[in-house]
């Protein structure tokens, strides 16, 4: 009899042995070998292909996308290479910083070199054209940055909502020993138990989950009893009036959907902005470059005046105070040179900030670009024969000819000034940031739906299949436990939750009706906002236009001045003034 049952004992363990193993393996497999970086590499792929189909279904078009930043930017190259002080290792990079105990990826971030957009050395004074600004403000701007990351998180949030209604498995396996005192005899054993499970949430509000458990028990007293428990559940619920159709179930799903292209379209947007406003900062700084030119030169030409001056003082041609006002004028130029030269070095500093490069960094801009872009501007403006009529001086009206004031027209409009409605329209048409608030109005009408939703009864159909028996230490001379479907226990459940209590349900209700009116608000005050613009934009084209040709006479008027006061100058017939 002992005998039998050592190897009926036997037989029991090594049976029980080989399905615990079996289903230890199912649960490591399941669970996979995966590192962090593994991980990572996965969620940037999923990323990648979201942003790729939102691309094409968008603007019909893919291009590269990625939060990854090569490690030798330009602006830790000015750093290095410039030698610029820095507060520690983070002003270099995150792949410069010292290493913390325990980091999980040992290779990331990486030290990555490629895609150099100055190629040469930096340590001295660099030159830069728009277009390199531009490339560089991609790179190094931290607010382009941030965008592009707001997509990321976007698209790994709406991964996760996706999760939701994919095949998700689990499980578990775990070893406990056990030691039971309180009765008359000891006993003492051991049970490994491991499960895995599957669940799965339709867009219809149906849940499925289903799962397998093993149990091995063995018992260390009592000649050494062992038994395998062996359970299988399934459950189904569905429901059936509040929280039921796919409308309601998929809502948050939808949103997920709905907030990448918003994030996609205000990245849009912000490229366009930011790309014009670099451009305009780029000129700016030109700018106020050539204000320095002009008060440089203007403070060299009173030098040079008061020099003048004081010669012919000396020869009785001039007065004192006509020196003095010389001298005066000329201390007036040099305090305008200097408060020039700060405006420019402010604004230039200000310029390598928006591109992401320090402040202190050795950096110059091109002046071909300012100087194109004026000739051509001029060019337009005031052409050749029209400077010839200037010069000649043009037919004037008689002093008593009727004034007649001609209010500026479009006559002379410059490509960009196209009609008003025609520009309303594109404008309508074409701003993505609209097509975002315009949305808004669309996610606000959803959850009216889904908050009267919640307003009614809930009624829920729940089934349950419960099979087989699970095992403990003190059930260990049991015979193994078998799935028998026909000794299983079978469940059904309806449930009704009646619509009683709804305070908070009608309040919440009441809100998304308020939100809805916020959000239509939202895009009428919006699109008041871009015609105002556009307007706005049409009066400053045409502002400018008149302002360019008024300045190109006058600065040829101003050169026959120039001209006329020196040759009085030189021949001691001028005055101070």
């Amino acid at each position: 009899m002992h005998k039998t049952l050592r190897k009926r004992g036997f037989q029991v363990t090594s049976r029980a042995s080989a399905a615990f193993l079996l289903l230890s393996f199912l649960v490591a497999f399941g669970t996979g070998c995966k590192g962090p970086t593994e991980y990572r590499v996965e969620a940037d792929e999923v990323v990648d292909d979201i942003v790729r189909q939102k691309q094409e279904q968008l603007f019909g078009r893919t291009s590269e996308f990625g939060i990854e930043r090569p490690s030798d930017i330009l602006r830790r190259r000015l750093l290095i290479e410039q030698d610029l002080p820095i507060a520690g290792e983070a002003s270099l990079g995150t792949d410069e910083l010292s290493p913390v105990e325990h980091w999980p990826e040992d290779n990331y971030p990486e030290n990555d070199s490629s895609g150099r957009i100055l190629p040469g050395s930096v340590a001295g004074p660099i030159r830069l054209s728009m277009i390199e600004a531009l490339q560089i403000g991609a790179r190094n701007s931290f607010s382009y940055q941030e965008n592009k990351e707001d997509i990321f998180r976007e698209a790994l949030d709406l991964d996760l909502e996706r999760n939701d209604f994919r095949d998700i498995f689990d499980g578990g396996m775990q070893s406990q020993i056990i030691s039971d005192l309180s009765g008359n005899r000891a006993e003492t054993g051991v049970r490994n138990s491991g499960d895995i499970s599957w669940s799965r949430q339709l867009e219809s509000g149906a849940a499925l989950s289903a799962g397998l458990a093993v149990d091995l028990v063995n018992l260390l007293t009592m000649g050494g009893a062992s038994s395998m428990g062996l359970k299988g559940d399934a459950t189904v619920s569905i429901p059936l009036m509040r929280g039921s159709g796919r409308h309601i179930v998929t809502e948050n799903l939808t949103q997920a959907e709905r907030n990448v292209v918003y994030s996609m379209y205000t990245f849009e947007r912000f490229k366009k902005t930011f790309a014009v406003g670099i451009a305009t900062d780029y000129l700016g700084v030109l700018n106020r470059l050539d204000s320095v030119k002009n008060n440089e030169e203007n403070y060299r030409r009173l030098i040079a005046s008061a020099r003048r001056s004081r010669r012919l003082a000396d020869a009785g041609s001039l007065t004192v105070l006509q020196v003095d006002q010389a001298v005066q004028s000329e201390l007036g130029a040099r305090n305008r040179w200097i408060i020039a030269i700060k405006s420019y070095n402010e604004r230039l500093d200000s310029f390598k900030i928006s591109l992401g490069l320090p402040p202190d960094a050795m950096i110059e801009l091109d002046r071909e670009d300012l100087e194109e872009l004026v000739g051509a501007t001029v060019d337009a403006m005031v052409g050749s024969d029209e400077a010839e009529e200037l010069e000649d001086e043009p037919n004037i009206p008689p002093a008593d000819a009727p004034i007649v004031l001609v209010e500026p027209g479009y006559e002379d409009a410059g490509p960009l000034e196209i009609d008003e409605l025609l520009a309303l329209g594109l404008g309508l048409d074409n701003r993505v940031d609209l097509r975002v608030i315009e949305g808004r109005v669309y996610d606000a009408q959803r959850k009216v739906v889904v908050a009267a939703d919640r307003l009614g009864a809930e009624l829920t159909l729940l089934g349950n299949a419960d099979v087989g028996a699970s095992r403990r230490v003190g059930s260990a001379t049991s015979d193994d436990a078998k799935i028998r479907t026909d000794k299983g226990v079978y469940s059904g459940l309806l449930m009704l939750d009646l619509p009683f209590e709804r305070t908070q349900e009608r309040n919440l209700y009441r809100d998304s009706l308020i939100k809805l009116e916020e959000s239509v608000r939202g895009v009428q005050q919006f699109e008041d906002q871009i015609k105002l613009a556009i307007r706005n934009e049409l009066r400053d084209l045409q502002e400018s236009r008149e302002s360019i040709q008024i300045q190109a006479k006058s600065v040829q008027v101003a050169e026959k001045r120039v001209k006329s006061a020196n040759m009085y100058l030189e021949a001691g017939r001028a005055e101070i003034r």
